[in-house]
């Protein structure tokens, strides 16, 4: 498999203080050489704006972030090689300053809510016009986030239908094991990392799990997440991923949590 080089600027890496005279700096991960270099020579044409690092790929985007350390990402959702959550929460532990802003072509309810779950502040359509890009990157840059309009109804529809699965209904009892597997769902990690997190077996995480959402009463791990979030299920300040939670801190699998959220 042919890897595209990556772009780096050959000037020190990005300041992180903003004020009236530092630039925004940036990386463009898009698989289109032509899109990045279009995007490139319109951004920094704009005031304050500097792209520091480009690449055509998701096999490098992590490495390349760490060592530009730039103020914001803007990631093609569709980059060969992009591990949308996994490489969204590698940036974010290594370079928590960093900010990040997904592009698609299409408004993919499964690629959006990834992306925002694991801690994306952006997610634009990518036929938006180009000073929305500019407008959406100053203001992610100062803090803020930025949603297409076109995928706000996929939010709001995800917590209706939750609420709607809440209302009358008390959350169901869960073990202590079943809400540790949630929480370790609900930060995005696979299957596999999962189970290396509990010295479990792969397909044994895969059966506890189609359990635990036929127990919720939801389809996939995106309700899933929504579902913990909604209950109270996570825990306050985020810890490290992957968490590599002590065996000793769950009692028995036949602990159960009767009255969660």
């Amino acid at each position: 498999m042919i890897h595209s080089r990556p772009f780096v600027s050959q000037s020190n890496p990005a300041r992180r203080e903003h004020n009236g005279t530092s630039s925004i700096t940036l990386v463009l991960a898009d698989q289109h050489l032509l899109f990045r270099q279009a995007l490139r020579h319109y951004l920094e044409t704009e005031q304050g704006m500097r792209v520091v690092g480009e690449t055509g790929d998701g096999f490098n985007l992590a490495s390349l972030v760490e060592l530009r350390r730039p103020d914001v990402v803007l990631v093609d959702s569709a980059l060969p090689g992009l591990d949308i959550a996994g490489t969204i929460r590698r940036i974010k532990m290594k370079c928590p300053g960093v900010r990040i802003v997904m592009l698609s072509l299409v408004g993919d309810r499964d690629t959006f809510l990834s992306a925002v779950r694991a801690g994306a502040e952006g997610f634009l359509i990518k036929d938006s016009p180009v000073e929305e890009v500019v407008s959406a990157i100053r203001q992610v840059a100062e803090g803020g986030s930025v949603i297409s309009p076109a995928l706000t109804g996929v939010l709001l529809r995800e917590f209706r239908r939750l609420s709607a699965l809440q209302e009358g209904v008390p959350p169901v009892g869960l073990t202590l094991r079943e809400i540790q597997l949630l929480r370790l769902v609900a930060a995005g990690l696979s299957n596999k990392e999962i189970a290396e997190s509990l010295c479990l077996a792969e397909s044994t995480v895969k059966n506890r799990l189609s359990l635990l959402f036929e127990k919720l009463g939801v389809k996939d791990r995106t309700q899933a997440a929504i579902y913990a979030l909604m209950h109270g299920l996570l825990p306050e300040s985020e810890p490290d991923y992957p968490p590599g939670i002590a065996e000793s801190s769950i009692s028995t699998d036949q602990s159960t949590l009767h009255s969660v959220g």
